[in-house]
């Protein structure tokens, strides 16, 4: 049998930068076991030629990898798997109004900024009417000593009295609604969408630029119609899964 050459990628079709996109390519080689753990990966030379790229846009791509310890470089004796990102799946997000507001008592919330009065044009995928002004909460989750995820919490401006400095740094933004005396939600969407980090997310969630995150939209809506809630989260795509029971 023949082999056939494996054609070069083209990086031309995307306007990130190529050690980037590399690093997104061999961090999938990683994540799908085709370079599994503990294995040697393929010498600086060897991939460059498989790219068609420079050894020096290789190295770049491989510290990137190196920085998440997915890889250990050893002079002399090559670049080895160091761990998957698998390994580190210890944030289940649930897809049902009762997993998602299963308190996560590991989890830790801080608040980054709270701004009074907002007022929202169109959002993402709207439901119900929007209320006249909105509380927005900037806040960062951790746990285990790490970033995992991002929000901008937008709660309606009228239920503020009713909402407490501790609910605030200690519950979820659908918690924090459902707890509300008083308010009946009769619509709640969530909505889930793949994307990759830009440079304030990367920073904020201490992740490369270009990684894998998960962006989560939420929305709520009390009984006159009024959605009380709108929440953008965003997820490490490296620590998160998302559970959908299917039957």
């Amino acid at each position: 049998m023949v082999a056939t050459q494996k054609r070069a990628v083209d990086f031309s079709r995307s306007a990130v930068s190529r050690y980037l996109q590399l690093a997104t390519l061999f961090r999938r080689r990683i994540e799908s076991g085709q370079w599994p753990l503990g294995s040697q990966i393929p010498t600086v030379d060897d991939l460059a030629s498989e790219c068609g790229v420079a050894r020096a846009t290789i190295r770049q791509a491989l510290t990137l990898l190196e920085a998440e310890h997915l890889i250990e470089r050893y002079r002399a004796k090559g670049t080895f798997v160091r761990r998957q990102p698998q390994e580190e799946l210890w944030c289940e997000v649930g897809t049902d109004w009762s997993g998602l507001l299963r308190p996560n008592h590991t989890a830790r919330i801080e608040i980054l900024s709270d701004e009074p009065g907002i007022q929202l044009g169109a959002v993402p995928y709207p439901v119900g009417e929007l209320a006249p002004a909105y509380r927005h909460l900037h806040r960062r989750h951790w746990r285990h000593g790490k970033p995992f995820l991002l929000t901008d919490v937008y709660i309606d401006e009228r239920l503020r009295e009713r909402i407490s400095q501790e609910d605030v740094e200690t519950k979820t933004a659908l918690r924090l609604i459902n707890d509300v005396p008083g308010l009946e939600i009769r619509d709640a969407r969530q909505t889930l969408t793949i994307g990759t980090a830009d440079v304030e997310t990367a920073e904020a969630l201490s992740l490369s630029l270009n990684a894998p995150v998960a962006l989560v939209h939420r929305r709520a809506v009390d009984a006159d119609g009024v959605c009380v809630l709108v929440a953008e989260g965003v997820y490490r795509g490296d620590v998160v899964r998302f559970d959908i029971k299917l039957r």
